[in-house]
């Protein structure tokens, strides 16, 4: 890794080499949380609140260029900045699900701006046809150069899904193989990538002893394809929370150390804070910043303690 891009990753971790970030650069979600009629002040305001409670204890925040910067500068002193640089979304009237950045944005405005990283989310299918691989695939090398270039860590958010079947059980039977896959193939030079940000390699609530109904997997057959996700990679890799419950995903994140995996943190978003946008919405900015230093001072503290027995420092 080029020097300039090691020591801004090393800002983005804890004294321990962990990734302890905090995501919350959700925009076109944030807004359907929070209902469909809150308004742009309103949203910068409340991932101003996430960011001065929070980030105190989080070794990086996550925000958006659309509506985070007032954000950005009420973080703690010690937390490293990464920026999202994708549109949130896509063009649901065109096969493929193909990414797209912020107009008004480059990854050279972004660090002009005191970002520490830039962030693509990827919406990737391994099984789908050629010509809409192939352009996702240029899509990544071009934005691989260009952090490159400034010498920025680029962070490689990939989530997965099937092109052709979107029916949960299915999903998760080939989760596996969907997120394994992809991390095989991104990791790959030409990319340029950092980190990869990822899911969980199964759904754990198909997981025997975690799932409520339908049970897809036995706990050896997942701890498996946790070690088979750490083998998929030379980089350092963390986790997305993907919405799930708090309680959830801190159970997945023990469970992921039990089997054996090697990932480095995680980049958690709602699992921290989701509780904080209802009260927002219907009691105003006071009750929700008092939600945010109770339960979600309780929500990532509790993360960190996991993530400082469970994690693996990044190697620099």
């Amino acid at each position: 890794m080029h020097f300039s891009k090691q020591t801004k990753l090393r800002k983005l971790c804890t004294p321990n080499g962990i990734i302890a970030a905090l995501a919350i650069d959700q925009r076109s979600a944030l807004k359907r949380m929070m209902g469909e009629d809150i308004t742009f002040d309103q949203v910068s305001e409340f991932k101003c609140l996430v960011s001065e409670t929070l980030t105190p204890y989080a070794s990086a925040i996550l925000l958006d260029p659309e509506f985070g910067w007032a954000a950005a500068e009420k973080r703690a002193s010690h937390c490293g900045l990464i920026m999202a640089y994708e549109k949130t979304g896509y063009d649901k009237a065109v096969a493929g699900r193909f990414p797209d950045l912020v107009d008004d944005v480059s990854v050279l405005r972004l660090q002009s701006r005191g970002s520490d990283a830039v962030k693509l989310l990827l919406y990737y299918d391994v099984d789908q046809p050629a010509e809409i691989n192939n352009r996702k695939q240029a899509f990544v090398e071009r934005m691989g150069l260009e952090c490159a270039a400034v010498g920025l860590p680029f962070f490689l958010e990939i989530v997965t899904y099937d092109g052709k079947n979107d029916d949960p059980v299915y999903n998760a039977k080939v989760k596996p193989h969907k997120v394994i896959t992809a991390m095989q193939l991104f990791s790959q030079s030409r990319f340029a990538v950092d980190v990869l940000k990822v899911e969980v390699p199964v759904s754990m609530k198909y997981v025997e002893g975690f799932a409520s109904g339908e049970v897809l997997y036995t706990q050896a057959q997942a701890a498996e394809f946790f070690q088979q996700q750490s083998q998929a990679t030379h980089l350092p890799f963390i986790f997305l929370s993907a919405g799930v419950s708090t309680e959830l995903f801190q159970q997945t994140l023990k469970f992921a150390k039990q089997a054996g995996s090697t990932f480095n943190g995680v980049l958690c978003g709602r699992a921290t804070w989701a509780g904080a946008a209802d009260i927002y919405r219907q009691q105003g900015a006071t009750a929700a910043k008092q939600w945010l230093e109770t339960q979600g001072k309780q929500n990532i503290s509790e993360l960190l303690s996991i993530l400082e027995d469970c994690a693996t420092p990044v190697e620099f």
